[in-house]
């Protein structure tokens, strides 16, 4: 695929178009009712992860054919493309605990990885209209309130990572996966509040300067990450794996390791494993 700049952004509006056309088609289902199962792994998955995947991989496959996506329920059907350097990542509906609860931070997730690291990342949380936008080899992140059923684009700002605040920071933690380790890691800063939220909208809180410090010390997949990574990075953040290295994409199993997300602080580096 072309990368030149006018090339990425209109890859990035493609991906924007189906993660908010997936979102409405999600919301609507979170709103008129919906049946819960369960995969071999016992997470779970209602029409609406079906129904947004099925137009997201509509949507790439016309703007981007040649480029192999990885998607959640695609794998679990056993339905894994052969990857390269280049590939899409995408998580139709992320939160899905968070969606059969009835809490509207649930995001869809699309991402572009290029020799293992991500380079456009979209976020869309369709219950509070939050869009987050990252475009990692251009440098900038915006985020708009897009309404899923909006005919036109909403305005977009400018998001970037804010200084570490005096008072002490604000740490996003997981809504449904906290950890004895997560509680280890903390005692190295200086905490002063802690934000309980659910998905990927946890990147997305530190890329706009709303939080600080994101450590996830538990177990995550590859589409769970990606997108929020992208908007991170784009707004001058940084995701690392243990031992401090950036953490990377089209590892064996799709599998993260733990890793910490931030802003502009110095983050205090997980053990290497």
């Amino acid at each position: 695929m072309s990368d030149s700049p006018n090339s990425r952004a209109a890859l990035l509006d493609a991906m924007v178009d189906a993660a908010v056309a997936a979102g409405r088609a999600a919301h609507d289902i979170y709103v008129s009712g919906f049946e819960v199962q369960h995969k071999a792994d016992q997470s779970p998955v209602t029409a609406a992860d079906h129904a947004a995947e099925a137009i997201i991989l509509e949507r790439l496959r016309k703007v981007a054919p040649h480029v192999p996506i990885v998607a959640e329920e695609e794998v679990a059907a056993g339905r894994l493309p052969a990857i390269g350097s280049e590939f899409f990542l995408v998580d139709p509906l992320d939160g899905t605990k968070e969606f059969v609860q009835r809490i509207g931070d649930f995001t869809v997730n699309i991402a572009l990885i290029r020799a293992g690291d991500p380079v456009l990342g979209v976020v869309y949380a369709p219950v509070t209209s939050g869009l987050y936008i990252g475009n990692v080899a251009d440098g900038w992140a915006q985020r708009a309130r897009q309404a899923s059923d909006a005919r036109h684009a909403a305005p977009r700002q400018p998001i970037k990572v804010r200084a570490a605040p005096e008072r002490g920071l604000s740490v996003v933690v997981s809504r449904s996966h906290a950890t004895p380790e997560t509680e280890t890691y903390l005692t190295h800063y200086k905490v002063a509040e802690r934000v309980s939220v659910g998905s990927s909208l946890k990147f997305c809180l530190v890329a706009a300067g709303e939080a600080d410090l994101y450590p996830r010390l538990g177990p995550t997949m590859e589409w769970d990450t990606a997108a929020g990574h992208a908007v991170l990075v784009a707004a001058g953040g940084a995701v690392l794996a243990p031992g401090g290295e950036p953490l990377r994409y089209g590892k064996p199993g799709l599998r993260n390791s733990h890793f910490i997300a931030g802003g502009t602080l110095h983050l205090v580096p997980l053990a290497a494993s």
